[in-house]
């Protein structure tokens, strides 16, 4: 027997094409690149680094399943037949995790729960027409890749799963993805994802390239925030969980997670409150980024696909970027100098993250800049806006074949 059979992580590389061998060695590296990133803060920590570590053990840890089959031990994302689901969750030990939390779209609930016990909407209720304006102007990415997508050879729901990437709401991807099309899920999460990590590089110097430094400093006075009480906070609330969920039945559920996180920080229900910003925020994170790394294998990310997704998922995000700059010079031109137009950058909904740099470009500009609180107002409002989006692209896809038959019938 071959020595190297003991060890078949390195026996497998040697039994592969030469290709998936050297797919699976470049991922091991991107997968330590990861860690590494996130450990230095250039990429988000919470999802890179337990990311990071699933790539390299899922891709380290291929193994013979069978004569003639390779696999890993971690999770199998294609299977749908019962009984080998059954077997696999006896097997694999992200299996149940993933059929339990990722398929049925719970874990992106649970983060949104997370998030809104986060959330402060004290600046989206008091400014809600500037809110929400810096909010539709960061959807631009959202709107214009769908057609992008569509021309390029994308199906109405494909090309709608990774439209939502220009939301840069990753939860919204993963539900999106779920109702649309479940069969990209793999690939369009980790590209989502991905690219969220990427916001915290590349938005920043596209606000260096675009906005003067002198408007990037634009101070905000703090004092011009109205008081919102937390009974008009909590009003809000239901009213918002209600109507949106009568208008939006499909994305329900992600807005009840979210309001729900909301209604428990304002009416300061301290047990479910720490329970939400810690354990099921962080322990949800974790598990999403963990799984994420395993599911990114050689097999995945060769995949003629993910090459296509990646470049519209950064046309997405490029374009939502360039959107809420825009908006946010209007704002920031209509207001007389009185807003700063980073805010903008806000209404790309990486809840807190784009606030946080739309706050640290302004603080490099002027260091008496305080612009967060305000920034937070269309950080929130996009949240709501590529909800409705998500809302509306799975309505109307989802009805389209019925809509077909009922005009071709009549």
């Amino acid at each position: 027997m071959d020595i190297l059979q003991l060890f078949q992580g390195i026996f497998t590389l040697f039994q592969a094409e030469p290709t998936i061998a050297i797919a699976r060695i470049i991922l091991i590296l991107v997968g330590a690149a990861f860690i590494y990133l996130g450990y230095k803060g250039i990429f988000e920590p919470l999802i890179m680094i337990p990311m990071g570590i699933a790539m390299i053990g899922v891709n380290a840890g291929t193994m013979f399943l069978s004569a003639n089959v390779m696999g890993n031990l971690f999770v199998d994302p294609l299977i749908t037949d019962n009984n080998s689901l059954i077997n696999a969750m006896q097997t694999n030990f992200l299996q149940v995790i993933f059929n339990f939390t990722f398929s049925n779209g719970l874990i992106p609930c649970l983060i949104f729960m997370g998030i809104g016990a986060l959330t402060d909407i004290d600046f989206m209720m008091a400014r809600p027409m500037l809110s929400l304006m810096l909010a539709v102007c960061a959807e631009f990415g959202t709107i214009f890749t769908f057609p992008i997508a569509m021309a390029w050879g994308m199906t109405p729901a494909q090309a709608a799963s990774i439209s939502i990437v220009g939301g840069a709401d990753g939860p919204m991807v993963l539900f999106t993805s779920l109702k649309l099309a479940p069969e990209l899920l793999v690939p369009i999460a980790v590209v989502a994802y991905m690219y969220l990590a990427l916001c915290y590089v590349g938005y920043p110097y596209i606000i260096q390239w675009l906005i003067p430094k002198k408007i990037q400093g634009t101070p905000m006075d703090l004092a011009s925030i109205p008081q919102v009480s937390k009974t008009e906070k909590i009003a809000f609330t239901i009213v918002a969980t209600a109507v949106l969920c009568l208008l939006f039945p499909v994305a329900a559920p992600l807005f009840a997670s979210f309001f729900a996180g909301v209604v428990i920080k304002e009416a300061n229900v301290k047990g479910h409150l720490d329970f939400l910003q810690n354990a099921l925020l962080y322990g949800s994170t974790f598990f999403l980024g963990f799984v994420l790394g395993a599911l990114l294998t050689a097999d995945t990310i060769l995949s003629g696909s993910v090459w296509k997704l990646l470049i519209l998922g950064c046309i997405a995000l490029l374009l939502s970027g360039l959107g809420g700059l825009a908006g946010g010079m209007i704002a920031y031109k209509f207001t007389k100098g009185k807003v700063n137009p980073l805010l903008g950058i806000a209404g790309v909904s990486c809840v807190p993250t784009t606030a946080k740099i739309a706050q640290k470009m302004a603080f490099k500009s002027n260091k008496k800049a305080m612009i967060l609180p305000f920034a937070m107002g269309p950080n929130v409002a996009g949240v709501i806006t590529t909800a409705i989006a998500a809302g509306l692209f799975i309505t109307t896809l989802s009805s389209m074949p019925a809509i077909t038959k009922w005009l071709v019938g009549g």
